[in-house]
């Protein structure tokens, strides 16, 4: 779809599913999944779009998740567990899985803190260097493709609102 059609409507899968379940469960209002379910079915495609470009570095994303969040940091390239679990939104559980199968892949090593023994930092090796930033390149080149149907405003409109979805959901998080 061009840019210029985007004032045309278009009746997609939630439309469809929204009226499927107005016409089994009119009591019910299933308003949300206009914004959830096209998140949720643009997800998908997103991933469907974005895994082929990690696999053909040898990666997945998340392998992904955590070597950049490691490139982000600047040099000498290495953060913390807890900081590399705030960074990725996982547990440092989950971040530890991801660490021991990057470590084993020659991507990252993990080094103690010389000042405190509990702390654990774990660093880019040059060969996860190399690997991040040819990744990089090609991820942000397919996501800027993925997003050629929006013009320049119209994706500077969906992230501001993608932002206050966020929110809300993590007001709605603490609601609770």
């Amino acid at each position: 779809m061009a840019a210029h059609d985007s004032d045309l409507p278009v009746r997609d899968a939630v439309d469809q599913l929204m009226e499927q379940w107005r016409l089994v469960r009119p009591d019910v209002d299933v308003s949300a999944m206009a914004v959830f379910g096209r998140l949720h079915r643009s997800f998908y495609r997103y991933l469907d779009q974005i895994v082929p470009v990690f696999e053909k570095h040898g990666i997945n994303m998340a392998a992904f998740d955590v070597l950049s969040a490691l490139r982000r940091s600047g040099p000498p390239f290495r953060r913390t567990a807890g900081e590399l679990a705030q960074q990725t939104l996982v547990t440092t559980g989950g971040i530890t899985l991801r660490v021991k199968r990057l470590e084993a892949a020659g991507l990252v090593t993990r080094e103690g803190d010389p000042d405190d023994g509990r702390v654990v930092h774990v660093r880019l090796t040059p060969a996860g260097l190399a690997v991040i930033d040819a990744v990089v390149e090609d991820h942000f080149r397919n996501e800027r493709r993925m997003l050629e149907g929006l013009s320049e405003a119209e994706q500077r409109e969906l992230a501001r609102l993608l932002s206050r979805v966020e929110l809300s959901l993590e007001l709605a998080k603490i609601s609770e």
